[in-house]
This record gives structure tokens, sequence and C-alpha cells, in this order.
């Protein structure tokens, strides 16, 4: 074996053999290659640059804000009441002193749908927050707590879901009356079961994560588990499920509203002025034509919305 003075000495020679030449330095855009070239993104973040890339949402979200701001402010600028009558222009086609025409009293079609979008949509957007918050509560406790209770909770759905929801809302509405609240009190009896079935499946396959098990090590109870991490972690799917009553519980009004159990005159809804113009249909078929025209851009931009809420929110697919 080779001594270490003759190791020494053989490295010597071949330090004096590498010449500075042999070497440069290196250019200093190469220098930082090695750097992350993107900063990190959060879910959230990255789920709303993700829904901006579509189109269809994006084209929905347009729709959706405008018929909102047209709703408030539309009525406060056009010179004509919801239930101001005028027998004297009755059943006119759209001018431009009446853009949707006139109804068979008189009044403004146009500004009657403006006011049919308030409760269209108020409807639509409280019932589905009422119906969220309920069936993330319900749906959250059964998943968590499991055994005899998650049973007993989930039989009840099933039971709920078993009787048809027209039938629910039909009673309501004959105890308490054709207004808004009762329709929104019929609507929550029933809307919320879906969402409980959908947030007891998150919560189910997230309560034995780690990050649950540290909070009980830390010492937080059942309730504070639930709200402060579970439902959280379970945001993305809950917000597309809620989403999607948006449309459900507006389609539903106008429903109820068509067959007459619904929001009662002087009042105006979409439903309301479909129902109103049956009976000139086939004479004046404006008077159908534009409420429901409304009805239908509604849904279609909400369910454009879910469907990108739905792509945005999934996190399989949270790279950009």
């Amino acid at each position: 074996m080779e001594s270490l003075e003759t190791l020494d000495k053989k490295l010597l020679i071949f330090d004096s053999d590498i010449s500075d030449d042999m070497f440069e330095d290196l250019d200093s855009s190469e220098k930082s290659t090695d750097d992350i070239s993107s900063p990190s993104v959060s879910y959230w973040k990255n789920a709303w640059i993700r829904l901006k890339k579509d189109p269809l949402a994006l084209m929905g979200i347009f729709i959706i804000v405008i018929i909102s701001l047209a709703a408030v402010f539309g009525p406060m600028i056009i010179p004509y009441a919801y239930d101001g009558m005028d027998i004297a222009i009755q059943n006119q086609g759209p001018s431009y002193g009446h853009w949707f025409g006139t109804d068979k009293f008189g009044r403004d079609i146009f500004v009657r749908t403006l006011y049919g979008a308030r409760i269209s949509l108020t409807i639509g957007f409280l019932a589905a927050f009422l119906n969220g918050v309920i069936g993330v509560l319900y749906g959250g406790i059964a998943g968590y707590t499991g055994g005899k209770i998650d049973m007993v909770m989930m039989r009840i759905v099933d039971v709920i879901t078993s009787v048809p929801s027209l039938l629910y809302i039909i009673l309501i509405m004959m105890y308490l009356g054709n207004n808004v609240q009762s329709i929104l009190v019929a609507l929550c009896l029933t809307y919320w079961t879906g969402t409980a079935r959908q947030v007891r499946s998150q919560i189910l396959s997230l309560k034995h994560q780690d990050f649950v098990l540290a909070a009980r090590v830390v010492g937080e109870n059942k309730f504070q588990i639930l709200v402060h991490h579970l439902i959280p972690n379970s945001m993305g799917p809950i917000i597309v499920t809620v989403t999607f009553l948006i449309p459900q519980a507006i389609f539903q009004e106008a429903f109820l509203s068509f067959l007459g159990i619904g929001i009662q005159v002087p009042m105006a809804s979409w439903g309301t002025l479909a129902n109103d113009a049956i009976p000139a249909l086939f004479t004046q078929p404006y008077q159908m034509f534009f409420p429901v025209l409304c009805i239908s851009f509604t849904m279609l931009a909400l369910n454009f919305i879910g469907d990108g809420l739905r792509d945005a929110l999934d996190p399989r697919l949270k790279k950009i």
C-alpha cells in the first residue's frame, strides 16, 4: 500500500497540472437555474386561477351579475310600478316605451320581470344557503359521530327523501300561505338531504387523517374538530353542492308559482308571470317568452358556474 506521503505528492502533481483556463465563471442567468421559478399557490388561489380559465363559468358569473344588478337597480330607473295598471295600453307588444310589452292589465312586463328576478333570486340564494348550513351540520355530525347515531340520522334522511318533496311543499304552503317565507320554509324541509349525504361521505373519508389525531392530542373536543378542521377541508365539494341547489330552488319556486300555489298577485315572480301569460299564449306569446327566457338563462348560468367550481375545486386537478 502507498504511504500517505506518496499520495500527497501525487495530489500536488495533479493540482499543478490543472490550469486555471480549464474553468470559467457561470453566467448570471445560469446561476439561478436551481431557484424555484414560480411561488407556491394556495388551494383557493389555485382554484380561482383555474376558474378564470373556464370561459363558460365566467360567462355564467357575468350573466348572474348582470341579472342581479338589473333586478336591484332597474326598478329604480324605470318610471313604471310593478303593480301599476293602465287599461288603455293593455296587451301591447314590445315597443320603445315598454321593452317587453304590457299584460292584460296594462302593467309593464319588463319592470315586473325585474321584480320577479328579485324574488326568484332571493329565494334561490337564501334557500341554497339555509339548506347548505343545515346539510353541512347534519351530515358532519352524522359522519364524525358514527355508530348508532349515524345510522339513526341517516335513516331519518331516507324517510324524508322517500316522500315526494312536492307533497311537503304543498302542505306547508296551504298552512302558512302563499308568500316568500312559506316557500323558504318548504324548501328548507327537504333540500338539505343531498348536502347532508355529500358532507357525511367527505367527513367519513377525513376523520381518520393525521391532522384530526393531532387536533385530539392538543385537546380540542369533537365539535371544535368538526367545525375547525373537518368541514373546512370539505369545503370544495360543499360549495359545488350548494351552488347546484340555487337553480333547483329557483325552478321549484317558478314551478309552484306557475301552478298557482306560489307567489300571489300583485307580487311578481318569473313563475307568476309565466302563469299569467297562459290565457294569451297564442295571441301574445311575448308575455310567456320573456320570463321563461330569464329562467332559462339564469339556470344555465348557474349550472355553468357549478360545473366550473366542480372542476376548479377538484383536488385531483390542483396543478395548473
